[in-house]
């Protein structure tokens, strides 16, 4: 009986054991369960899409800049050195060949240090614990057991889906290297300025050496720090024999001479911006990310074009801001009236004007010369070069695309373009003496205004191609005043090149009084240049996904805007500005001898300096000024002397880096060569002085001079 009842208890133990047992069991698969519900399904382990660093390249191939949001380069393990996987397990997990994603001696150990020291001081996560953690944000990062228990079943389930290898690959491409980097080739970028391939021992040691707290190890703000830790890391390499004692006595040795301790900016920065603007535009339409899909986009730009252009510039911008100084400092009554004295101390500011000082950030739209470049190729409107401001005071502002400046003469081909389309020919002439212009105030009242000649120079009759040669303020107001081009007409046609700002069809047109924006004026401009045909400016040829797969190709947008007879009539007397007009310069003082049409633009009080010219291969404009517009570059500093020598400089040189053959404007049949009077400027007798002009069929003169006889 006694063994009856025994047995009774025992099996009841037995049953009550299994019972607490499964009750367990269903309790920590419930609890595993709930774990479970935010950590990531086998799809997305089987499938991890990382994000990847948006490339921006220039025509020739340069990498120009990179979108990111956590910048993050992906690169195959076998293209990383062996030294750098060594110094990873070395350092985060010298048995990761040998667990399943949990090292239970790790734990072990952790275990029994931190119940010694009664505080957690010992952690243990392997490669692949720090994977999960890494990969998917669910996990989380505060110190909790439930964090580890997910990480633990995350690492189980990536060591089920990945092959070792696979896992460390994954590894060292999302891992944190801070200042921004993740994974081993953005951090070898931004820290050593070259590809992970190229990684020496000892900077392979410092990059892992951040991986336990980048900001802490950081070798840009705690370099004594960084060069300890990474001493740790060559010693224990040399432990698990990755090194030999004589290779890490050499690589404990070395400095941190060749860390990079700024990001690099990046080629053509006020162009990549230009860009991402419009990339964020595509993002719907594409159904892409650009700053986590690693995109690649090829663009326009020519890099050697946009370094050289850069440098051209910002030589001109040096002298012009000399200038500029000279002339503030020394002249107290506009010293005063540029309001700096209300802000800062005259000291201080005259400290900051000569570099002896950080300029404020609030007097640099006051004191600061700025620019705006852009080079465009005329058949396409591709953008081959941009400057959207100083090379050396670099921010969001891109006055290429951004800013709208008074043009002043550059908008004259706008009116004579109107006359030659209304039938007036090139040898049109006009009386080149004052004139009265109403003008309209701000606050919206009207006033008297005499325009003047550059100098205040007047003459008698003279021809269109003789005024704007000249750039002869007169004779482009009696264009627009004596109907030859009225200003709703030459409106109309500044609009149709391209121009997009708000034009007022008023007499003061005729002197570029309305505001532009510089890189319109450039592709307008460009249309010249490709008979009539106007090309949009774009700066996109294609993207591409991570794989290489074509997302879309950009083309030219193109339409005809004048007529190609009249487009080379306006390239013929833009000709006649550079041969010997207001553009001379570049040709006897700057040797830019290719056949080429532009024109100068200066506007009142000197605020503005303009030269936008081209040739068949390149249409290009450069703009100088201040961007508060009240203040002056400086008597004399007109289009001709601070705007032309960049263009020319650019220009000369462009053609020769791109190794362009020398074109000539292309004449069209229907245009003749007729010999006329040089004085009565009608058909030339026997006796007559002659001079050649060019004439649409059937518009040259027939009428015979009256001055000279047979």
């Amino acid at each position: 009986m006694s063994s009856t009842k025994s047995f009774y208890n025992l099996a009841k133990v037995l049953w009550i054991s299994l019972g607490i047992v499964f009750c367990g069991l269903i309790t920590v698969l419930i609890f595993i369960g709930f774990l479970s519900r935010d950590l990531p399904s086998l799809e997305q382990l089987e499938n991890y899409d990382p994000d990847l660093v948006t490339r921006i390249y220039s025509a020739d191939g340069v990498v120009l800049n990179e979108l990111f949001v956590q910048k993050r380069v992906f690169v195959e393990l076998y293209k990383i050195p062996k030294h750098m996987q060594d110094a990873v397990i070395a350092s985060e997990d010298r048995r990761f060949y040998e667990h399943w994603g949990l090292s239970l001696r790790s734990v072990a150990r952790a275990i029994s240090i931190n119940i010694l020291s009664l505080s957690y001081r010992q952690g243990f996560s392997t490669l692949t614990q720090q994977l999960a953690r890494n990969l998917y944000k669910t996990i989380g990062f505060e110190d909790s057991i439930l964090r580890k228990i997910k990480e633990v079943i995350t690492a189980v389930q990536i060591e089920r889906t990945y092959t070792k290898d696979e896992i460390l690959e994954m590894y060292l491409n999302t891992v944190h290297f801070g200042h921004g980097t993740y994974g081993v080739e953005a951090a070898t970028k931004r820290f050593f300025g070259k590809e992970s391939k190229e990684l020496t021992v000892d900077e392979s040691a410092l990059l892992v050496g951040l991986l336990p707290s980048p900001a802490s190890y950081s070798p840009v703000r705690h370099p004594d720090r960084a060069i300890r830790r990474r001493n740790t890391v060559l010693r224990l390499m040399r432990d698990q024999e990755f090194l030999n004692q004589s290779e890490f006595a050499q690589y404990r040795a070395m400095t941190l001479e060749s860390v990079n301790e700024q990001p690099t900016r990046g080629i053509a920065p006020y162009f990549t911006e230009y860009v991402r603007r419009i990339l964020e535009k595509q993002d719907d339409a594409l159904d892409i990310n650009i700053y986590r899909d690693g995109l690649k986009i090829y663009t326009t730009l020519d890099s050697r074009l946009q370094l050289m252009a850069e440098e051209i510039v910002l030589d001109a911008i040096s002298k012009s801001q000399s200038k500029l100084n000279n002339r503030i400092i020394n002249n107290q009554e506009e010293f005063e009236l540029l309001g700096h004295l209300t802000i800062h101390d005259e000291d201080s500011v005259k400290m900051m004007m000569e570099g002896k000082a950080e300029l404020y950030k609030d007097l640099r739209a006051k004191l600061l010369v700025q620019t705006a470049f852009s080079a465009i190729n005329p058949k396409t409107g591709a953008i081959m070069a941009m400057i959207g401001g100083r090379p050396d005071y670099h921010d969001q502002y891109n006055r290429a695309v951004q800013a709208r400046r008074q043009p002043g003469s550059v908008f004259k081909p706008f009116v004579y373009t109107t006359a030659l389309e209304n039938g007036y020919t090139v040898s049109q002439q006009l009386l080149n003496q004052p004139v009265v212009l109403n003008v309209q105030n701000t606050d919206g009242s009207w006033v008297k205004w005499k325009p003047q000649n550059y100098g205040g120079s007047t003459g008698g009759l003279t021809t269109l191609r003789e005024g704007l040669r000249k750039s002869l303020n007169l004779i482009s107001v009696r264009i627009v005043q004596q109907d030859y081009a009225p200003a709703e007409q030459v409106k109309r046609t500044a609009m149709r090149m391209g121009i997009s700002t708000d034009i007022r069809a008023v007499d003061a047109i005729a002197l570029g009084t309305s505001e532009v924006i510089p890189l319109e004026m450039v592709s307008a401009y460009a249309a010249y240049a490709n008979k009539g045909v106007y090309s949009k400016p774009y700066a996109i040829t294609k993207i591409e996904d991570r794989y290489g797969n074509i997302i879309r190709e950009f083309s030219p947008n193109q339409y005809e805007v004048l007529g190609e007879e009249i487009a080379y009539l306006m390239t013929n007397l833009m000709q006649t500005v550079m041969d010997r007009g207001t553009g001379g310069s570049a040709r006897w003082k700057y040797k830019f001898t290719r056949p080429s049409a532009g024109k100068t633009g200066t506007t009142q009080g000197w605020s503005d300096a303009w030269f936008v010219g081209f040739t068949p291969q390149i249409a290009a404009g450069v703009w100088f000024g201040v961007d508060d517009y009240q203040v002056s570059l400086g008597k004399g500093q007109d289009g001709s002397k601070a705007a032309l020598p960049s263009w020319a400089k650019f220009m000369k040189k462009a053609h020769e880096i791109l190794k362009l053959p020398r074109v000539n404007f292309q004449r069209p049949e229907t245009i003749i060569v007729s010999k006329i009077c040089s004085v009565s400027k009608v058909s030339a007798r026997k006796a007559c002085p002659v001079e050649k002009e060019v004439y649409k069929t059937g518009t040259q003169p027939i009428q015979k001079c009256r001055i000279h006889r047979d």
